[in-house]
């Protein structure tokens, strides 16, 4: 499977918390994809949250996102990583 780092824009303000209940969100549901979303990060003043992700394709991660209520702006192939 690849690899896809993801980007929210317009998250302005984002807690830990809220970065938390919405990776745990994906997590809840990222097998009907077979997706795995490894980790997420967030820059509240920015107000960009960041997804690193395990998929067979970046249509498979924003459909979990959709569902998940939150779709990503941009989603990246990682195609090399150390």
């Amino acid at each position: 499977m690849a690899k896809f780092m993801d980007v929210h824009h317009g998250m302005e303000g984002i807690t830990a918390e809220q970065l938390r209940q919405s990776h745990q969100s994906d997590l809840d549901i990222e097998g009907d994809e077979g997706v795995h979303f490894e980790a997420a990060w967030a820059d509240p003043e920015a107000g960009i949250v960041y997804c690193l992700s395990e998929a067979p394709s970046a249509e498979a991660v924003q459909r979990i996102h959709e569902r998940s209520g939150h779709m990503a702006d941009e989603i990246h192939p990682v195609p090399l990583s150390v």
